[in-house]
């Protein structure tokens, strides 16, 4: 049984009305874990469809954005997103049950705010709507300011990445700290990482970019330093 199948007959629960809790208990552990996270993906970026009005754009597309569908599952990925967004229940109750699921798993919950993200701006636009959600989702899973400028930082279309901002440091954090801090991030950004924490095999994609950002953030910081 292919994840979507999996993820289906979760979310076909939650339109049954099981119910958030009594569904996200029968996720909690691995694998079940992986689609607990994609659910959480999918069900809060449905949710979020609505909140800028686009509720008619490629939804394939967008979760191409995050995750690696094969042909054959896309009807499945296209239905998860339906019932997800047919769902009664508010974004911010699914965040809450997400956010005491995975607890004090920040590296997680950053994971699927990446994901998120990456899905916000898979139309080529970020909308105050979708920026004024994810604030409000970054709170109730209890990320810092900082943990969300350095998401958003990556993901604004338009902007250059601060690199202090995405490695989590400040200009005035002493070089050697900031070495410190980038090695750590590579090595969270490790897929055997993401997916021990949860993150489903099709989506661990995800680490390239990420990689890619961090990276050149190091690199940019190094670099004024030695001038």
């Amino acid at each position: 049984m292919s994840i979507w199948s999996r993820i289906s007959e979760a979310v076909a629960a939650l339109a049954k009305g099981e119910g958030l809790s009594a569904v996200f208990d029968k996720l909690r552990a691995p694998p079940e874990r992986s689609v607990a996270f994609t659910i959480a993906v999918i069900a809060l970026s449905a949710k979020m469809a609505k909140a800028d009005g686009l509720v008619t754009r490629s939804e394939v597309s967008a979760f191409r954005e995050v995750f690696q569908i094969a042909p054959e599952d896309e009807a499945g990925a296209a239905r998860v997103f339906n019932l997800a967004r047919q769902d009664v229940a508010g974004f911010e109750e699914y965040a809450r049950r997400i956010g005491t699921m995975f607890g004090a798993e920040t590296g997680t919950l950053c994971d699927l705010m990446e994901g998120l993200f990456r899905i916000a701006i898979a139309d080529g636009s970020y909308h105050p709507a979708e920026d004024a959600f994810l604030i409000r989702v970054a709170q109730i899973f209890g990320l810092t300011d900082s943990q969300f400028r350095a998401l958003r930082s990556r993901f604004v279309p338009d902007a250059v990445p601060d690199p202090f901002c995405v490695l989590g440091v400040t200009p005035e954090t002493p070089l050697e700290d900031v070495r410190r801090a980038w090695k750590a991030l590579v090595r969270e950004t490790h897929p055997d990482r993401m997916i021990a924490r949860g993150v489903p095999a099709e989506a661990v994609k995800m680490s390239e970019r990420r990689l890619v950002d961090i990276n050149r953030a190091w690199e940019d910081i190094s670099s004024r330093a030695t001038a």
